[in-house]
């Protein structure tokens, strides 16, 4: 299969880990296609599983299940053998923290992944001139990294994870800490290097991508919001509200009763982070922010809530 006719397809994917004795799950049942010479946009805050995502899909991180494909490549079915060669062969990376080696000229970092999987010193070097040359660095090729601006830097960066021409190039937040000037050139360059068939997929909370991308995904949970005027609701004791990973639809203010906050650990054992009395409110920050709930919350007596959408709890609470 050529490069041309290579299509990336994601599905159900699921990533959990334990983090300090509970589950956090940054990826839950996600979903994504992309053809040859389409630039996807994974947008989101911090925390929102961008990286997570680049990883599984670079072969760096084994995710809890679901699927991986690229071309006939069942990714997710490689071995550690398997991965190497999908990782040398049909990806390139391109890190946030560029991760050039300060003591290698422009043309040595580049040359690195190829003399690394075996190609003769004298071609890998040849072939880093070559690609510097389309990135627009032919003149800065002898110059270390302290040498070069940090726009150039990223060029040097991307050229590295092309070097190899791969089918699927990651970019971890290639514009992170650049001004608009170097920032265009990044931009103009990526949509340059999908013209020419490959797979981008970029990673960033930077709104500047958003214009070029073929496809924007919002990594951010989407929220189906309660409209309208606030409601009423009634929980008897020992009634769970919501799980810690639940969607975050509402806020609810306590009228009456009592509530505790609690987590679920990976062991099944509970802690309890507060209890909340009336006049107190709680799952404000996850329906605020769209990031699932971060902890379950459950009744300790008979209590009655008023449950705000995000948009009433900011302007009957925070607006003042």
């Amino acid at each position: 299969m050529t490069q041309a006719t290579q299509s990336l397809s994601v599905r159900d994917l699921v990533v959990e880990y334990a983090s300090e004795g509970y589950r956090v799950r940054p990826l839950d049942e996600f979903d994504l296609d992309a053809a040859a010479g389409e630039l996807t946009v994974l947008l989101g805050p911090s925390g929102s599983g961008k990286t997570t995502l680049l990883s599984c899909l670079g072969g760096i991180l084994t995710p809890t299940s679901g699927t991986i494909r690229l071309g006939d490549t069942a990714v997710t079915e490689l071995g550690p053998d398997g991965l190497d060669a999908y990782r040398r062969r049909d990806v390139g990376f391109v890190f946030q923290a560029f991760n050039l080696i300060p003591s290698l000229s422009a043309r040595e970092n580049v040359a690195i992944p190829l003399i690394m999987s075996g190609t003769p010193r004298s071609q890998a070097l040849a072939r880093a001139e070559a690609v510097l040359a389309t990135v627009g660095l032919e003149d800065r090729m002898h110059h270390k990294p302290r040498g070069l601006s940090g726009g150039q830097q990223q060029r040097v960066a991307i050229a590295r994870g092309i070097v190899h021409e791969p089918t699927l190039l990651l970019a971890d937040e290639p514009t992170a800490n650049l001004d608009y000037v170097q920032a265009e050139a990044i931009i103009r360059l990526l949509r340059e290097l999908r013209d020419q068939g490959r797979i981008i997929v970029i990673s960033t909370h930077d709104a500047r991508l958003v214009p070029v991308a073929d496809t924007t995904v919002q990594m951010a949970m989407d929220v189906e919001t309660a409209d309208g005027a606030p409601q009423e609701v009634s929980y008897a004791a020992g009634e769970v509200i919501f799980e810690q990973g639940d969607p975050p639809r509402l806020v609810y203010v306590i009228e009456s009763g009592e509530v505790e906050v609690f987590r679920r650990l990976t062991d099944g054992a509970e802690t309890r982070l507060t209890t909340l009395a009336a006049g107190k409110y709680f799952g404000e920050l996850g329906a605020l922010m769209g990031t699932p709930r971060a902890a379950s919350v459950r009744t300790l007596s008979d209590s009655r809530f008023t449950a705000y959408g995000p948009s009433e709890f900011r302007k009957e609470f925070l607006c003042h």
